[in-house]
């Protein structure tokens, strides 16, 4: 525990590490305050202190998560015109369906009361729900440009439905089932045929 009065650098990364790992083995039911501030081995008013209250503390740690994600997959980009589409792509939901992605969905799901609040979220501007369409859209044009996605190909539709199935799976079936990556696979091969 940390003595009252003594500033704890990075507080905030701190206490969102710490839920996670709560959230990872103990699911969204086990996610108290308490819990948390026991994790992160500090005292246990300070999430409330830096936060108001629960749901602005998950509403903060969701934006925090979904935009480091949002980040991680920016690197997609770099890839055009390396290795395959489909192995681009498959690595980009990989990126996406890392288990703590998945265990805040599974938050969202059993918390709905935070999912209005990213826009309340501390932390620099809001969440934006279609970043990682965008940036699925922009690979898919890069690559389209260097002749590898038909000139025809609705990107920003193929890019939807390759999220949205992705999604679709992840959640129904879990990232452990032993069929997703081929099921995944198929799907974009589906999408991204000439």
């Amino acid at each position: 525990m940390s003595p009252r009065g003594v500033t704890i650098p990075e507080v905030r990364q701190q206490l969102f590490d710490a839920a996670e790992q709560v959230l990872l083995r103990e699911g969204p039911s086990g996610l108290t305050g308490r819990a948390i501030t026991r994790e992160a081995g500090v005292a246990t008013g300070l999430l409330h202190n830096h936060f108001g209250d629960l749901d602005g503390f998950l509403a903060a740690l969701f934006v925090d998560r979904a935009r480091t994600a949002t980040r991680r997959l920016q690197g997609l980009l770099d890839r055009a015109g390396t290795a395959t589409v489909a192995d681009n792509l498959m690595a980009g939901i990989e990126t996406l369906c890392a288990a703590n992605i998945l265990a805040l969905a599974g938050l969202a799901l059993a918390r709905p009361s935070i999912v209005p609040r990213p826009s309340e979220a501390h932390g620099e501007g809001t969440l934006e729900p279609d970043a990682n369409e965008r940036l699925f859209t922009a690979y898919l044009e890069a690559e389209q440009r260097l002749g590898r996605i038909p000139p025809g190909a609705d990107t920003a539709s193929v890019a939807l439905a390759l999220v949205g199935a992705a999604h679709q799976l992840l959640l129904t079936r879990g990232p452990h089932a032993p069929d997703l990556r081929e099921r995944l696979r198929r799907v974009i091969a589906a999408l991204i045929e000439r």
